[in-house]
C-alpha cells in the first residue's frame, strides 16, 4: 500500500508540475506577464495538494473518483475568486447557452449565493415566482425542507428547476419581515419576453426590459415604433423600466444603449489580458430623436441594466430614477475546455464612458425614489366599525339604498382599476418627472 501510495504521489506531482511547466511557457511567450511568469513554482503548495488528495483516497470513508475529486478542486479554485467566477459542468454550460435565448424551465428567478444561502438578484416579469411575491433581496433558507445551508448554487438551482406543474416551498427570509416567509411555487415552463411596452398617457410611452438577451436590441425598436403608431407616429417622451432586470447579453446592452445615443462612448472594459479590454461606441441612428428619457432602476438593476443606465447618465441622455443599482461591474468569459464543459471566468471590469467602475458600486441615481405604496384615505378607514355593521341594526327603509348596495357591489371591474400612483407610485413619479422635462424643453 505504501508502494501505491508513493508511486501515486510522484506520477500526481510529475504531471502538475509538467502542466505547470507547460504553463509557465505559454505565459512567458505573453511578454505583459513575464515577471509573473518567471515567478518560482509553488512546490510546497502543489506537495499539500498532492498529500491531500491522496489521504482522501485512502482514507476517505468511502471510494471517490479521481475525477470527482479533481472536479470538486476546479470549483474550489473558481469559488475562491469571486461570486460569478464558476466550472460549468455539461448540463450547467448547456443551461447557460439555453438561458440566452429566452425559454428554459424552472420557477423564474435570477439567484446567486450569499453567505451560504440562495440570494434572490431578481423575480423575472411574469413567472411564477413573481406572481408569487419573491421579490429581489429575498433569502431562501429552505426548498421544501431542505435547508439550502451547504448546498452548491447548481445544487440548489437543480432542485428549484424539477417538474413541470409540481409544487416547491421556498422559506425565505425578508428584509423587513420578523419570521421566515412561507411561499409556494408551481413549476412551470419560462419563456422570457424580454420587451414589453404601453402607452401611459397620449404621447408618453413606457417600456420595460425584463433580461438582456440577444434579440432585444430588435425588439426594442419594433416597441418604439408600435408606440409612435399608437401616438400619431410622434412621442413626447419615455420611460424605460430596468427595475429588477439581472442583466444578460453584453451586446444587447450596447444596443439599447446605441438605440437613445448618437455619439460617444457606451461602456469600455479592462482587465489583465489584452483580448479583455473592448470599447464599444454609439452610431449616429437614434430611435427617440430628443424625446426626454426616464431611466427606473432600483437595486434589482444589475451588470448590462447598469452599463445602460450608467451610459445614459454619462452623455446627460438620460434622467436616473429610483435607487441604487446591484453593483456588478464584472465581465464573465466563458471559456470552453474539453468534454462539453466550460469555465466561467471573471476576465474585466465595466467602466461607464466617463471612467466610473460599476463593480460594488452600482449607479447613483439623479433622483432618489424609494418604492412607496399609496392607500387612499377611504381605503384606511375601511376597518372602522359603522352603524351598518352593528346586530340588529335598524335598516334605512328605502329600496333606492338596497340597489345602490346591489350596484357597488357588482361593481368590481370598475373598483379593481386603481390610478397609476397606488398600483406603482414609482411609475407614477417617473411619469411626472417625464411631463416636466418635456415642458422645459418644448419652451
Amino acid at each position: 500500500m505504501k508502494s501505491n501510495t508513493r508511486t501515486l504521489l510522484v506520477l500526481f506531482i510529475g504531471l502538475t508540475l509538467g502542466v505547470m511547466l507547460a504553463i509557465g511557457q505559454g505565459v512567458l511567450a505573453e511578454k505583459e506577464q513575464a515577471q509573473h511568469a518567471a515567478s518560482p513554482l509553488p512546490l510546497n503548495e502543489l506537495r499539500t495538494f498532492t498529500e491531500v488528495f491522496a489521504r482522501i483516497k485512502k482514507d476517505y470513508v468511502e471510494p471517490v473518483s479521481d475525477k470527482e475529486l479533481l472536479e470538486n478542486a476546479i470549483r474550489g479554485m473558481l469559488s475562491g475568486l469571486d461570486p460569478h467566477s464558476s466550472y460549468l459542468d455539461p448540463d450547467s454550460f448547456k443551461d447557460l447557452q439555453v438561458g440566452t435565448s429566452g425559454e428554459f424551465g424552472g420557477l423564474g428567478i435570477e439567484v446567486g449565493m450569499e453567505d451560504g444561502f440562495v440570494k434572490v438578484i431578481s423575480p423575472i416579469d411574469d413567472t411564477p415566482a413573481q406572481r408569487a411575491g419573491v421579490k429581489a433581496g429575498d433569502l431562501v433558507i429552505r426548498l421544501d425542507e431542505k435547508p439550502v445551508k451547504g448546498m452548491t448554487l447548481r445544487e440548489a438551482v437543480n432542485i428549484m428547476r424539477g417538474k413541470v406543474g409540481t409544487d416547491i416551498t421556498l422559506t425565505i427570509i425578508r428584509e423587513g419581515e420578523e419570521r421566515p416567509l412561507k411561499i409556494t411555487i408551481t413549476r412551470d415552463i419560462i419563456k422570457v419576453k424580454s420587451v414589453r411596452h404601453r402607452s401611459l398617457e397620449d404621447g408618453f410611452g413606457y417600456l420595460r426590459i425584463s433580461h438582456f438577451q440577444s434579440h432585444t436590441g430588435e425588439n426594442l425598436a419594433d416597441a418604439i415604433d408600435k408606440l409612435k403608431e399608437e401616438n400619431d407616429g410622434k412621442l413626447k417622451g419615455l420611460v424605460l423600466d430596468l427595475r429588477n432586470n439581472p442583466g444578460g447579453v453584453l451586446n444587447a446592452a450596447v444596443e439599447v444603449s446605441d438605440a437613445f445615443l448618437d455619439k460617444g462612448l457606451i461602456v469600455y472594459t479592462k482587465g489583465r489580458i489584452r483580448d479583455s479590454e473592448m470599447k464599444f461606441s454609439a452610431t449616429p441612428r437614434t430611435l427617440l430623436g430628443d424625446a426626454p428619457l426616464v431611466v427606473l432602476v432600483n437595486g434589482g438593476s444589475a451588470s448590462a441594466s447598469e452599463i445602460v443606465a450608467g451610459a445614459l447618465q454619462d452623455h446627460k441622455r438620460a434622467l436616473i430614477v429610483g435607487t441604487r443599482t446591484f453593483g456588478k461591474g464584472s465581465v464573465q468569459t466563458i471559456l470552453p475546455l474539453n468534454n462539453n464543459t466550460a469555465l466561467k471566468l471573471t476576465t474585466a471590469r465595466y467602466y461607464t464612458p466617463s471612467g466610473r467602475s460599476i463593480q460594488a458600486e452600482g449607479i447613483e441615481p439623479d433622483i432618489t425614489l424609494e418604492p412607496v405604496k399609496i392607500t387612499t384615505l377611504a381605503h384606511a378607514e375601511d376597518g372602522r366599525l359603522k352603524e351598518a355593521d352593528l346586530a340588529g341594526h335598524l335598516e334605512n327603509g328605502t329600496e333606492e339604498q338596497k340597489d345602490e348596495k346591489k350596484s357597488d357591489t357588482n361593481n368590481g371591474e370598475k373598483a379593481s382599476k386603481l390610478p397609476l400612483a397606488q398600483t406603482d407610485y414609482q411609475l407614477y413619479e417617473a411619469l411626472n418627472i417625464l411631463k416636466g422635462v418635456q415642458i422645459l424643453e418644448s419652451r
